[in-house]
């Protein structure tokens, strides 16, 4: 076990977790991640309980496929990995629509079709922010918010202050040094170490 520049063990990360199969990690994973991936199907236009069907299905795929999981490039993320896992489930929804009698429809086989195109990319493209929606944007800034929350529990007062005063409120690290009492360095050390715990909760340290 080793150990980043916060003292955070790479066994603490969400993802390393999630690699052992811990339910609670996975549990953690659907709480945080869950919302944007039924945003996800439900946009591709889904009902309420065929989303909720292919978010399982998400998840499950997920599970079985997170050894496969590589940031081999820049912007790789975990949650751009789960986007084109469900763009896959999706496709493969309506393709079972499709072969169904009553919902035999045009609309659905296109459907199937829109989706089935970005399926191949499941093992190909893992990068994140390309063509996201304000509603996107927002379930993104909450999840962010939700980590920050779980963050902020477990670090020092003064750390997380000193966090976001630099990084959030965007301040100069020597005026944040001033008004808190530590050195600059001090203040950098404490972006880091909660910038990386953020990283763990998300599922995006290794």
């Amino acid at each position: 076990m080793t150990r980043d520049s916060s003292g955070l063990s790479t066994s603490d990360s969400l993802l390393s977790r999630a690699r052992c199969r811990e339910e609670a990690a996975w549990s953690r994973l659907v709480e945080l991640y869950g919302p944007l991936v039924s945003h996800w199907v439900r946009t591709a236009g889904l009902g309420e309980g065929d989303a909720a069907d292919v978010v399982q299905e998400v998840f499950r795929a997920a599970m079985g496929g997170i050894d496969r999981f590589r940031r081999d490039r820049r912007g790789d993320s975990f949650r751009a990995w789960l986007r084109v896992i469900a763009r896959s489930k999706t496709a493969d929804h309506f393709r079972r629509r499709a072969r169904e009698p009553e919902y035999g429809t045009e609309s659905v086989l296109e459907r199937g079709a829109a989706g089935a195109a970005g399926a191949h990319l499941e093992e190909e493209d893992t990068t994140e922010g390309e063509g996201e929606t304000p509603v996107e944007r927002a379930l993104v800034d909450e999840l962010l918010r939700a980590a920050l929350e779980s963050v902020r529990a477990r670090v020092k007062p003064h750390t997380y202050e000193a966090f976001s005063r630099t990084v959030l409120d965007g301040r100069p690290p020597a005026d944040v040094a001033e008004e808190l009492g530590m050195t600059a360095g001090a203040v950098r050390v404490a972006k880091t170490r909660v910038l990386q715990r953020l990283r763990a909760e998300l599922g995006e340290l290794e």
